[in-house]
């Protein structure tokens, strides 16, 4: 099996093969972190792939058989950071080396009005929302928050959004949100503890100096520990120690 850095791999109903060139166009995608085969709550994010390609017309009996195949295509050792994908062009498997883990992030906050024509499917605006997130870069941020047209906070371009209100976990609305697996898990843990979460659409200047993360697959828990613009105070990320031990309970 090729396992080159950043192979494309097509699946043509029987197996993976090499495919020559990336496709474009993407409908569906996910992606995890594996960690020498070690990989967390890759279940999940099969879930999520699976439905959004079964709302298109793809048959669960191809999804489960990719599955299978693309499953046993992840190489055994080294940090890899793999994407399934579906495309006009069918099913594939993007095997890429996994970038370096961060713990925390500056934001910048987008222009009022959401961007995205597809906010609840992994996809369509991968494109769109990587050029954004590449703008904030410019302008010294690691990350761009999406928000409405009234300014009210609705995510990351490419992460979940959380805060701290005292001892209540808050998150931006569901309706508005990509169905973060990290996300998922984390407010999971704070329902099994018994902790308040609250989803509610804030603006900006109502996470001054709140704890406040974005949360990845990839990168887990990172702490904003700075806001580029509006120049808001970055809360301490005195929790996410602990947090980010529950989210390796899940690995």
């Amino acid at each position: 099996m090729v396992n080159t850095l950043d192979t494309l791999l097509r699946w043509t109903g029987h197996e993976l093969a090499p495919a020559p060139a990336p496709a474009a166009g993407l409908l569906v995608a996910d992606s995890w972190l594996v960690d020498d085969g070690r990989a967390r709550a890759a279940a999940a994010h099969w879930t999520r792939f699976t439905g959004s390609c079964l709302q298109l017309g793809v048959q669960r009996d191809e999804l489960r058989r990719f599955q299978v195949a693309a499953s046993a295509a992840l190489p055994p050792h080294g940090r890899w950071f793999p994407r399934v994908e579906l495309t006009a062009a069918g099913l594939a498997l993007r095997l890429r080396p996994a970038p370096a883990a961060r713990r925390t992030a500056r934001v910048l906050v987008g222009a009022p009005g959401d961007p995205r024509v597809a906010p609840l499917r992994k996809g369509p605006d991968l494109h769109l929302l990587a050029s954004l997130r590449a703008g904030a870069r410019e302008r010294g941020a690691d990350e761009l928050l999406l928000c409405d047209a009234q300014g009210a906070l609705l995510e990351g371009a490419l992460s979940s959004l959380l805060w701290w209100e005292d001892d209540v976990l808050c998150t931006t609305l569901d309706e508005h949100a990509l169905p973060g697996v990290t996300r998922a898990l984390l407010l999971e843990r704070a329902r099994q503890q018994g902790v308040e979460v609250r989803r509610r659409a804030p603006r900006p200047a109502e996470l001054d100096g709140r704890e406040t993360w974005l949360t990845s697959a990839l990168h887990g828990i990172r702490v904003v520990d700075g806001w580029v613009s509006p120049p808001i105070e970055a809360g301490a990320g005195v929790r996410a120690p602990a947090w980010r031990s529950e989210l390796d309970r899940d690995g």
